[in-house]
């Protein structure tokens, strides 16, 4: 059990990183010119696709202190 629980926390932890680089890399895509510019009123694929990769990364964070938090309660 508890190395089926270290392997989520690495698989998790995998994810985060992989989901965290894919929205700088949508940050970085997003020119100078469309942040100057945006009003509000519209939303770019590039920010809609770093918003996603920004909510992924907070929801495997949260998955993996859930997966550290039952392997705290399972060492007991």
């Amino acid at each position: 059990m508890k190395t089926i629980l270290i392997i989520a926390i690495i698989l998790l932890a995998i994810m985060v990183v992989v989901s965290l680089v894919r929205g700088i890399i949508a940050f970085l895509k997003t020119t100078k010119v469309d942040l100057e510019n945006n009003t509000g009123e519209t939303v770019t694929e590039m920010q809609l696709m770093q918003n996603k990769a920004m909510f992924d990364r907070i929801k495997y964070q949260g998955l993996a202190i859930l997966v550290v938090a039952i392997l705290l309660a399972v060492a007991n």
